[in-house]
């Protein structure tokens, strides 16, 4: 069995790989016909989806969706499992994602993340932060949305550890619905934490016929007060967070 998951994983890999390559000659063809900044991004954003939805039959995801999705642009706020989490809560919500910086330097995956609307950040220098958040400004004051992590790193931890409040703070002031999200995989060795490096990680995570996973969404908040939207929407989450590892106990 073992050796079987193995040769799943690495297929699902090279598929993986060559889709990502064609979607990178797809953009860059865009960038030939589309010489307006604004209409390669836009475009880059829909192809983004577009590969999405292709690779997740592919990885075998099977994803369980409480709530309703966002229909109106805002500030998508989700805890941190993976590196797979923007891969769901983006299957068919079109936003601009945070990002952190490292994953810009990725093979193939840093050129095509970065083309199609990723913002990335190194949370660790304050300039990086102070420009991200110019940034996600410009995108909300233009009516898009963005897509944060706002946890800023990935655990296993049941509920959230602390929110970052930039973002927040921005939608606070800008006066954008806040909307939270709650993400969990059924299997907790498929969190991204640690060292793990990306292929080994994803070798071990897609050698299983199936990934489970729950996302809820749930009810946007409004509040000039960012405390306020950090409060109400963490504890949305928690509650949620809580809620998929009881159903997924009972079941086990």
């Amino acid at each position: 069995m073992a050796a079987i998951g193995g040769l799943l994983a690495i297929g699902r890999l090279l598929l993986f790989i060559l889709v990502a390559v064609f979607f990178f000659c797809l953009l860059l063809v865009i960038s030939v016909f589309y010489k307006s900044k604004e209409r390669k991004l836009e475009r880059g954003i829909l192809l983004r989806r577009f590969a999405i939805r292709i690779l997740h039959p592919i990885l075998g995801s099977k994803i369980t969706v409480y709530g309703k999705e966002p229909v109106d642009s805002g500030l998508i706020v989700s805890n941190h499992r993976s590196y797979f989490d923007p891969m769901v809560i983006l299957k068919n919500n079109l936003a601009s994602p945070v990002g952190k910086k490292e994953v810009e330097s990725w093979p193939l995956i840093g050129s095509v993340t970065k083309t199609t609307g990723v913002i990335f950040v190194n949370r660790e220098e304050k300039t990086s932060r102070t420009q991200t958040l110019k940034e996600v400004r410009l995108v909300l004051e233009n009516g898009f949305s963005i897509f944060i992590a706002p946890e800023g790193t990935t655990h296993i931890k049941p509920t959230t550890i602390d929110f970052r409040p930039g973002s927040f703070v921005l939608a606070a002031e800008l006066g954008v619905p806040v909307m939270p999200v709650a993400i969990d995989y059924k299997n907790m060795d498929d969190a991204w934490i640690g060292d793990d490096t990306f292929i080994p990680h994803f070798l071990k995570c897609f050698s299983k016929w199936r990934t489970e996973i729950k996302v809820s969404y749930l009810e946007p908040i409004i509040s000039s007060n960012a405390e306020e939207l950090i409060s109400v929407s963490k504890n949305q989450i928690d509650q949620e967070l809580i809620r998929f590892r009881k159903d997924w106990n009972s079941i086990n």
